[in-house]
């Protein structure tokens, strides 16, 4: 073992990961045959086969799962040497290792510009996942800090609530609630719902706010993208349930707009998540004060949005706000 480099242990515990070579290659910005050969120099370092085949699908095997432990480990204390010297330099340089659900992709690279600025010297690992997607990675200890609407409910995780987040209910213009007021849940049996994918935060939160509405609603497509819903929805194909803080374009541009529907917006709140046993690195708490004490007014400067009062001609639009002066 005492031949084995960090670069064959990095790139086997990514394929042991993926239990793919080409994803492997991919993260890692190498061919496939490159990671392929690390992987084999690794076994012939070591004596044994690390990963099998069996018909299409990949396993490790009991001398690959001992290794995979052993490269967790040794990237760990890596890690935790990376942070202690970051910690002698200050919160000037490191690596900011963050997770957030697809709904905030449509804001939070923003946020990390705005840390940026204030950090300069500071690199980023952003993620964006799904909820599962998500947890994986913490479960991993790939992401230091996630960001998601819905966090576990588990005595080993802190979720702290740092920004309002609200949802909404949006439709296409030409739709016939595009213009009613106070419309009851009850009439939403009646529509069509395109809806994100089951597991997902927004499906979560779409069945929690709704409640006994939510099993008799008429699904016509469940879609991994918020993309591919904004879409459809303009297109005229349904109704969906949406996270206000990605509507900005298409509600400014009138392609979209926000029905009315008694209890909404529904009042969510964006979390920081991370394990409570997580020794977090300087550059980690220092992102994590700056969420907690400046995230809400960002995100709110970022992506402004309100609903109108009662009587107004638009359903819902993006608030127009002067800009902050520097």
């Amino acid at each position: 073992m005492k031949h084995v480099t960090l670069r064959q242990l990095r790139v086997f515990e990514a394929v042991a990961r993926h239990l793919n070579y080409s994803r492997a290659a991919e993260e890692l910005h190498l061919s496939q045959p490159a990671v392929s050969t690390q992987v084999k120099e690794l076994a012939g370092v070591v004596g044994l086969d690390l990963i099998e085949r069996l018909g299409r699908r990949t396993y490790l095997t009991p001398a690959g799962s001992e290794l995979l432990q052993c490269a967790r480990a040794i990237t760990e204390r890596l890690r935790e040497a990376d942070d202690a010297l970051a910690q002698l330099r200050g919160v000037t340089g490191g690596r900011l290792n963050v997770g957030v659900i697809s709904a905030g992709d449509y804001f939070f690279p923003r946020v990390l510009a705005e840390f940026a600025r204030r950090h300069p010297g500071v690199s980023f690992h952003l993620a964006v996942h799904n909820r599962e997607g998500l947890l994986r990675e913490l479960a991993d200890n790939l992401t230091d800090l996630a960001v998601m609407a819905r966090p576990p409910r588990d005595a080993d995780i802190v979720a702290l609530p740092f920004a309002p987040h609200p949802y909404v209910i949006i439709a296409a213009p030409d739709h016939p609630l595009a213009r009613a007021r106070a419309i009851p849940r009850e009439a939403l049996r009646r529509e069509r719902f395109v809806q994100r994918e089951h597991g997902s935060d927004t499906w979560h939160l779409m069945r929690d706010v709704l409640g006994r509405e939510f099993p008799r609603l008429k699904a016509v497509a469940e879609v991994r993208s918020t993309e591919t819903i904004k879409q459809m929805v303009a297109a005229g194909m349904g109704i969906a349930f949406l996270s206000a803080h990605t509507l900005g374009l298409e509600l400014e541009a009138g392609r979209l707009v926000v029905l009315d529907v008694q209890g909404f917006p529904a009042p969510q709140y964006w979390h920081l998540v991370h394990h409570r046993r997580k020794r977090l690195p300087p550059v980690a708490l220092a992102f994590k004060e700056f969420l907690l004490r400046d995230g809400a007014a960002l995100i709110a400067r970022l992506v402004p949005f309100e609903l109108p009062r009662r009587g107004r001609a638009a359903p819902g639009r993006i608030a127009r706000r002067p800009r902050a002066r520097d």
